[in-house]
């Protein structure tokens, strides 16, 4: 298939769990303002932690978006994505029917999956024996649930899968959506990332890696994405989902277009359980062959929304890897990392940067870094500090690297018919 014969691919539809808020509004309106989504952990005892803080998602109950007996056979990072995807099928004013289900697909990352549930179940093994285990147990933590369950509530019967590529794996989910309706697979897909990893035993394994903030009596002001102060990203749950759809068929219902998408970059580092390469040149490719397969110059980029986890491993290596790609154009780029208010919700961490992608091109408004006090010197470029910025955003990037060395790299653009 020619790049001609491609379908042309919008968003049409917005969900957002997060942080900041559970509702695409919300959590929008929370951006724009520089709140902090993030706090002392109230969902286990933390006191033995060296790392007691998250961004946690606060008021959160799966009833309002499910019966009582579906929610307790999920696991959070499920039960995050089928409401999302429920917003923003709603969003959408998108109805799956007979008609049309064949043809509308899901694809939804995630990092971990349900490792609450394998927790829980392993203190039950451990106490109670192995015949108390839940017969639910492996349906409930698998990370393809997220994508199974949301089709089941749902009724989506197109394309379903799950990428599975740590912090990338739901800008992989949003790009490989995209390829799927660009080719002709489905005429619509929910796509997006989801994570609930807020667990004493996640916690406890990222920090003995020396990649948590223990800024505990602090925790408002843990998260400093390219500042020289950070001293490691802080955990984040949630879920960001977008309901993308071929333009034909948008415009044939009249739907409203929030952005199209145009470019997917994905590269690999083949460097490094953990750390990136140095310099970003696997990041700073992914950039490049998201901008070629856009068909975008660097000089026409307005925004980036960075992966900026608020590490010495990530910032400046970002930050290297954007000046390589974009030359002395990336000091005219508007950057920032969101994760400053939400922390980083590994998987899931794509999902809602991509809405906020999505809707910094719509409002033409970028979020804030807050927390930038005191600039890395080796992060010099402009990373919108504590204010957000009213801006036209004509295209906009997302940034997503993961361990393994997974680089994404997604193209959003202001939708022209």
């Amino acid at each position: 298939m020619t790049n001609s014969d491609r379908k042309r691919v919008v968003v049409t539809g917005l969900g957002a769990i997060t942080p900041i808020g559970n509702s695409l509004s919300d959590y929008w309106e929370g951006l724009l303002v520089g709140r902090s989504g993030i706090g002392s952990i109230t969902q286990f005892d933390a006191t033995q932690h060296a790392c007691r803080i998250a961004g946690e998602v606060k008021g959160f109950d799966p009833i309002d978006f499910m019966d009582r007996k579906d929610a307790k056979r999920m696991d959070r990072f499920a039960q995050f994505a089928v409401a999302a995807s429920k917003q923003a099928l709603e969003d959408a004013k998108f109805e799956i029917n007979d008609l049309n289900a064949t043809q509308v697909g899901v694809l939804i990352g995630t990092g971990i999956g349900g490792i609450k549930v394998l927790e829980d179940q392993q203190e039950i093994y451990l106490n109670r024996g192995p015949d108390r285990c839940s017969p639910f147990m492996i349906p409930m933590m698998i990370a393809n649930m997220a994508a199974g369950l949301t089709a089941i509530h749902t009724g989506a019967k197109g394309p379903n899968s799950c990428s599975v590529t740590a912090c990338a794996a739901g800008s992989n989910a949003i790009g490989d959506a995209f390829r799927l309706i660009q080719n002709g697979y489905a005429t619509a897909m929910l796509s997006g990332g989801t994570e609930a990893a807020v667990t004493p035993l996640s916690l406890a394994g990222f920090a003995s890696a020396r990649a948590l903030s223990t800024r505990n009596d602090d925790p408002t002001r843990a998260s400093r994405p390219f500042d020289r102060d950070r001293d490691g990203f802080v955990l984040g749950e949630g879920t960001g989902i977008l309901f993308l759809e071929a333009l034909d068929s948008a415009v044939a219902r009249g739907a409203r277009i929030y952005a199209e998408i145009v470019g997917y970059g994905l590269t690999c580092d083949a460097y490094h359980m953990t750390a990136p390469t140095p310099g970003g040149e696997g990041a700073a490719r992914a950039i490049e062959q998201c901008l070629k397969d856009a068909n975008l110059s660097p000089d026409q980029i307005s925004y980036i929304n960075a992966h900026g986890t608020s590490t010495g491993a990530n910032d400046p290596t970002e930050t290297a890897a954007i000046k390589k790609a974009l030359g002395d154009n990336a000091y005219q780029v508007a950057i920032s990392s969101t994760k400053s208010m939400t922390g980083h919700l590994l998987g899931g961490s794509g999902g809602i940067e991509a809405v906020a992608t999505a809707m910094a091109i719509a409002h033409d408004q970028i979020p804030p870094t807050i927390n930038l006090d005191n600039p890395d010197p080796n992060c010099d470029l402009d990373y919108v500090p504590h204010t957000s910025r009213a801006q036209t955003v004509e295209v906009a990037l997302s940034n997503s690297f993961g361990f393994g060395g997974h680089n994404v790299t997604l193209a959003f653009r202001k939708y022209v018919g």
